[in-house]
């Protein structure tokens, strides 16, 4: 296991963007493996591999790759890990960085599926809202433990880690009805 966990940061540290990215693969596939196997599994309609194909390509090429930039941003504006400091981070992460997320995820779920922008923004009005407020109660106690204790090379795949939970949720919500 030290073997993997070495060869990861030597990844982390030669590709950041790379790693990130397909550590965010990783977490948004596994997060719709497990809500369709464990949520979802009364539908009757089989496995959606195009779905699970929606969920990890994005996180592949949206989350991890704007996750890279908005949190190594994040710590170079703010730096450490005062009270203060990690109260200010979550504060942005929460107020600023949650909202564009959700319009970058239900974006490119909704271009993946050819939706209309009216399609689009019906969304947005129907699920931004509960997506937002919903990750509070996972995020804002998981970013305080994520700023306070965790280097920040390693953010990504802390938050990755506790996305794969969040991401039967959100693979839940984007892809109702």
């Amino acid at each position: 296991m030290s073997g993997l966990w070495q060869s990861y940061n030597r990844l982390l540290s030669t590709q950041p963007l790379l790693t990130k990215a397909l550590t965010s693969f990783t977490g948004f596939t596994l997060g719709d493996a497990l809500a369709q196997n464990f949520v979802d599994s009364g539908s009757g309609s089989g496995y959606d591999w195009r779905r699970t194909l929606k969920m990890g390509s994005f996180g592949l090429l949206v989350h991890g790759t704007t996750g890279h930039y908005f949190y190594s941003f994040l710590d170079a504006k703010l730096p450490g890990t005062a009270t203060s400091t990690v109260a200010k981070k979550v504060v942005i992460d929460q107020t600023m960085w949650n909202p564009v997320f959700g319009l970058m995820f239900f974006g490119y779920l909704s271009a993946f599926e050819g939706k209309s922008f009216g399609e689009y923004k019906q969304t947005l009005q129907d699920d931004l809202p509960t997506a937002v407020v919903g990750s509070w109660a996972v995020w804002v106690p998981a970013h305080t433990v994520n700023f306070r204790f965790v280097p920040s090379s390693q953010r990504l795949l802390y938050i990755n880690t506790v996305q794969v939970g969040y991401n039967v949720f959100l693979s839940f919500l984007g892809n109702k009805g």
